[in-house]
């Protein structure tokens, strides 16, 4: 078997990307997009189309609500490909803004539903801001599953998890680059900051019986992949899931449930202040997210100029 082929024997495989056409090969259950990746794929001819006529067809409403029938008609297209969910972002700049996140919630599921999509088969990502947080609680209890992104440390999880969120993503390939740029030096295998801090959030969530799913995400080669085999789920861009298919290398299980109890990790009881407190203490998660909803906030505002300029 080749090392995609291993892996799916530990751990769910979820496509992170856009471009819908280029995932059917790899066979993954879920699929991810984001506003860079949703910028990106239509910037491309074969997606231009879709752009242009998702513009025509509500060019009489306004900007945001035709960016929002452009995510869901993405979002439709990678569902009739894949058997499991999509996950689709809310707008970046509703970060700290938890009335709007849920809202925003609300109306993406409800322009999937009248789609004929159920809301079982959609994710609704969400920063892992405390507001965003709070969003995700008062979605979760409406029913509507939550993919908390833009997550880089322990408190952001735990926060979650609290708040009985689906589904989170710790974003490897981000912590690496901070600790890479910060300290002068690569990392590989199970030094990789990224990787470490995505097992230390599986073992706590596992020890401590939360249902909330691990989804390791924002990958920058396949070592990253391959130790953390294991984790719920993996999402995965398809230039690495091609590396992976193409390898034939040994994979083994390095995350499990059993594992998990091993942890010496004590718990911590997450209130607002103890969120706020541990996330400044880390520079590094602190000046990731905030990096993060900047980008996906700046490619946001380039989409809806792209939509302008087509009305």
């Amino acid at each position: 078997m080749n090392q995609l082929e291993q892996l799916k024997q530990f751990t769910t495989i979820v496509a992170d990307t856009g471009d819908f056409q280029s995932i059917q090969a790899f066979a993954p259950r879920d699929a991810t997009t984001n506003p860079s990746l949703i910028l990106k794929a239509v910037q491309k001819p074969e997606y231009q189309p879709l752009l242009s006529q998702t513009v025509k067809a509500h060019s009489q409403q306004s900007t945001t609500d035709i960016i929002d029938h452009l995510l869901i008609t993405f979002g439709k297209e990678i569902l009739k490909i894949i058997p499991g969910r999509v996950s689709t972002e809310t707008d970046a700049r509703l970060s700290f803004n938890t009335q709007g996140t849920i809202d925003k919630g609300h109306a993406l599921i409800k322009l999937y539903e009248a789609a004929g999509i159920d809301r079982e088969r959609v994710l609704i990502k969400i920063a892992s801001t405390w507001e965003g947080i709070r969003a995700a609680e008062v979605l979760q209890k409406a029913g509507i599953h939550c993919n908390l992104t833009l997550l880089f440390s322990l408190p952001q999880a735990i926060a979650c998890a609290e708040a009985n969120v689906q589904l989170i993503s710790p974003f490897v390939g981000r912590i690496y680059d901070w600790y890479k740029k910060s300290s002068g030096q690569d990392y590989t295998g199970a030094d990789d900051p990224g990787v470490q801090s995505v097992k230390q959030i599986y073992s706590y969530f596992r020890k401590y019986g939360y249902a909330t799913e691990v989804m390791g995400a924002s990958f920058r080669n396949t070592s990253q992949i391959v130790e953390l085999a294991g984790c719920d789920l993996l999402t995965i861009s398809p230039d690495l899931l091609q590396k992976l298919a193409e390898s034939d290398a040994p994979v083994s299980r390095k995350l499990s449930p059993e594992a998990a109890q091993l942890s010496t990790q004590e718990k911590i009881d997450m209130d607002e202040i103890t969120f706020r407190t541990m996330l400044n203490d880390d520079a590094m998660a602190t000046e990731k997210l905030a990096e993060g909803i900047r980008q996906f906030s700046a490619d946001a505002v380039k989409l809806e100029k792209m939509v302008d300029a087509l009305r």
